[in-house]
């Protein structure tokens, strides 16, 4: 097994995790079999706690972890299928470790953090590296990824950790990179280097030498600021990479790529990757990054949420949207509409800041409500709900937003004014519980991890519903889940017959896994998390429906039987590539109205 350790330096947030993808996605393209692993020093066990501010959104997996929005890169760049374990914690390692202890596993011996938290470490990393993620091929190379910043206290046992592993699994099995910003100060306008020496020098002084520094910056540099990071950080030019900001994320390999990491690992390694790569290597990955720069027009969707003060709370649905509009030859314009902004509150408050966020909803394509919890900002997810349904305007729901839709449809077509979910109001009657909490996930006292989470089956009805050709006919799909809130299955009949059909349930029919309302441009929302699965080459169903109907594209989809324009490709290339025909792009605009009152 090799091993890549991708460390931080100078600030978080630098971009380790895009850097520690690209990694893995040169080398899987090389034919080498990757898997990955996030290391995060927080003390908690798992992201599932953590409020979107803190982090940004939770990612899940197909086994139900909640682990952090890394691996969410990890599974989109490399096209596999992490585990739970693949995210280590403080938390985890700790309570392990105490385990034993309990148990005696330590003969009586003091426990400490050495060797007894980096031994644990170790062992973990070495246990995790060799399980597949790729149907049951064992992985060649991992890709570590340490979180936080050199230098932080809450990482001096992984770095310790390392430090020893190099030598246990000798140094032509690990390789150590080192993401470094460069800042260019506006007063002076060049690049400095000494924040980079600095960071080296604390790393070196942990007992980790980088072998490769991966230098983060706004704008290219040239040599002269190479050489002097070469000279200052005792390492060749060729060992330092630079990526400035480019247009898109998928030009990153590429950028890498470019400047001889293959070879780099080839030697240091000792990888055994042919020098001669065929002519179509990374070829996916640059028709990718050239489709998203020369995209021209231009589709308009307004994610209506709760958490839009951060953008990385929503960073897959976003991701996801991305890989539906590139499909469909579009370039996304998304909006992230503050669901209060759309309530009768904030028109007493603030009339400005309401009618400027209707004109928002208003001029846009298509809408999508995502996820989210609490109460806060539920009335601004009904009022877009309740708009998108009058106005035949396109849109999404994600789990909570499908729970908004079936309380909108009960309190405005069925005229239950009342309806409302127990995660809203716990005491409302049980003729207007439309929303109820699921028995068996409530966890009591317990918070984390006591929802419905990872991969379930869903199975589609009989009926030739638009999401069931959308997943192309089949009768039954797998999808991740993280809810603790279902629709109550005793209305489910009365909101069918008025119109809101649910087309997918789970095995036992029992809980609503998907709605779609009848005669709308398309209305489709999931109790499930689509934009787990979604790939840049593979977008998510649901999420192109929602990009092909707000670019009046989906009927002539629908009629080519889910098929966009086929273009011809060389012999050489394994899949075909699609664009949409121009002259299929009939969008309705419909007239829209601000509502001046509930």
């Amino acid at each position: 097994m090799k091993y890549i350790l991708v460390t931080g330096g100078v600030i978080s947030g630098v971009g380790k995790g895009v850097i520690a993808s690209s990694f893995g996605t040169i080398l899987k393209n090389c034919g080498i079999h990757v898997t990955s692993i996030k290391i995060d020093p927080y003390i908690n066990i798992d992201a599932g706690t953590f409020s979107p501010y803190e982090h940004g959104e939770v990612y899940v997996l197909d086994d139900g972890g909640e682990v952090d929005l890394d691996l969410g890169n990890y599974e989109r760049f490399l096209d596999v299928t992490l585990h739970k374990d693949n995210n280590i914690t403080t938390g985890k390692i700790y309570q392990n470790v105490i385990n034993k202890e309990r148990k005696g596993d330590y003969l009586g011996k003091t426990v400490q953090v050495v060797p007894h938290i980096t031994d644990e470490i170790q062992e973990w990393v070495e246990k995790i590296a060799s399980r597949p993620v790729t149907k049951e091929i064992v992985p060649q190379v991992c890709v570590i990824e340490l979180g936080g910043t050199i230098g932080d206290i809450e990482g001096m046992a992984f770095v310790e950790a390392f430090r020893q592993f190099q030598f246990r699994v000798k140094k032509e099995n690990f390789c150590c990179a080192h993401v470094s910003l460069v800042p260019q100060p506006r007063s002076t306008g060049e690049h400095k280097t000494k924040p980079t020496q600095e960071s080296v020098r604390v790393l070196r002084g942990l007992g980790l030498s980088p072998d490769l520094i991966i230098c983060r910056s706004e704008k290219p540099f040239g040599e002269t600021v190479k050489e002097k990071i070469s000279n200052f950080c005792h390492v060749a030019t060729e060992q330092v990479i630079t990526i400035h900001d480019l247009s898109s994320i998928y030009r990153v390999p590429l950028l890498m790529e470019s400047q001889g990491v293959i070879e780099f690992l080839n030697e240091r390694l000792k990888l055994e990757i042919p020098s001669l790569r065929p002519r179509h290597f990374m070829r996916k990955w640059r028709d990718l990054a050239e489709r998203i720069d020369h995209l021209r027009k231009d589709v308009n969707i307004v994610l209506v949420g709760k958490y839009t003060q951060l953008e990385d709370a929503y960073a897959s649905v976003t991701k996801s949207l991305q890989h539906a509009s590139t499909e469909v030859g579009y370039k996304l314009k998304l909006k992230y509409l503050e669901a209060e902004n759309l309530e009768q509150k904030t028109l007493q408050s603030n009339p400005v800041l309401y009618h400027e966020a209707w004109q928002q909803l208003c001029k846009s394509d298509g809408v999508i409500v995502p996820g989210g919890f609490g109460k806060r900002g539920i009335d601004g997810m009904i009022e877009a709900c309740k708009w998108c349904r009058i106005n035949d305007k396109p849109l999404l729901g994600i789990c909570l937003g499908l729970q908004v839709a079936v309380l909108e449809y009960a309190r405005n077509v069925l005229a239950i004014k009342e309806a409302n979910s127990t995660e809203i109001d716990s005491d409302i009657d049980e003729k207007n519980k439309f929303i109820i909490e699921m028995p068996e996930h409530n966890g009591d006292e317990i918070i984390g991890g006591t929802m419905r989470l990872g991969k379930r089956i869903t199975k589609f009805k009989p009926d030739n519903s638009v999401i069931k050709q959308l997943y192309g006919n089949v009768d039954q799909i797998e999808e991740r889940h993280r809810h603790r809130y279902e629709v109550n299955p005793e209305f489910v009949t009365q909101l069918e017959s008025s119109g809101l059909k649910f087309v997918g349930t789970d095995t036992e029919g029992r809980r609503m896994e998907i709605l779609e309302l009848e005669g709308h441009s398309y209305y489709v929302a999931t109790q499930y998390h689509p934009e787990y699965l979604s790939r840049p080459l593979k977008p998510s169903p649901p999420f192109l429906g929602l990009i092909l109907a707000s670019t009046g594209k989906l009927r002539s989809y629908l009629a080519r039987g889910c098929r966009l324009s086929p273009r011809q490709m060389s012999d050489n290339d394994s899949d075909d590539d699609f664009i949409v025909d121009d002259h299929l792009n009939q969008n309705n605009n419909n007239k829209l109205s601000i509502p001046k009152s509930n």
